[in-house]
């Protein structure tokens, strides 16, 4: 099948080594992160914060949280061109939506008159909360839904990227606690240009189940 859709998907892999000379444009990068902030979410409730790791300083933090676990991942820290730190609010509350609700007042979406009546799509949120206020299981899914649009927006791109969720949560709570503020991030995602002659993956065919193993039309 030719497609461009298809080709972005046939081309993206998992890169295994980046090439620490390359950088990203700023161009693309200003493409990303508005595409990042377009994703979909659940009642469109946005329950993300994206941090972006670019500084030697921030990616020296990033690689001191491979101190205890899932060293394999460490050289992408300082070798990708930015990380990205994927996190969730564990705690969402009324209130946070009550930022979304309002933000669709001002872009025209709502109208004001409206606003009360707009909140009854939190029910969902309400139904993912438990006695203690948490809805992280429900909160982090809404971030693997804007991981997804990241990737494919790599893909057409030109970019390379390395989901991980083989990081330290703990950890990057305790270094990145200033930026996180009460969020958790459980997934990071590595991205830049991979190493010509180092990365093995970049080299392997594309294999996926058969469409009849996995798809059905009824």
């Amino acid at each position: 099948m030719t497609h461009p859709i298809i080709s972005d998907l046939s081309n993206r892999y998992t890169a295994k080594r980046y090439d620490a000379t390359k950088r990203i444009p700023q161009a693309d990068l200003d493409v990303l992160y508005e595409a990042m902030r377009l994703s979909a979410s659940s009642i469109n409730s946005q329950p993300w914060k994206f941090i972006v790791i670019e500084s030697d300083d921030a990616k020296q933090r990033f690689h001191d949280t491979f101190a205890n676990k899932h060293q394999f991942n460490q050289p992408h820290a300082k070798a990708a061109s930015h990380i990205i730190l994927f996190a969730h609010n564990p705690h969402y509350t009324r209130d946070d939506y009550a930022k979304v609700v309002d933000k669709g007042i001002a872009d025209g979406r709502v109208q004001p008159e409206n606003r009360e009546q707009a909140f009854g799509s939190y029910a969902f949120a309400d139904l993912n909360t438990d006695e203690k206020g948490y809805n992280g299981g429900w909160t982090n899914s809404q971030t693997y839904i804007a991981l997804g649009n990241t990737l494919h927006t790599l893909a057409r791109l030109g970019i390379d990227s390395t989901t991980m969720e083989g990081i330290d949560s703990d950890l990057i709570g305790e270094i990145f606690k200033e930026e996180l503020d009460g969020y958790v991030c459980n997934v990071a995602l590595a991205i830049g240009y991979h190493h010509a002659d180092e990365d093995y993956n970049a080299k392997l065919p594309k294999s996926r189940l058969d469409a009849a193993d996995v798809l059905k039309v009824l």
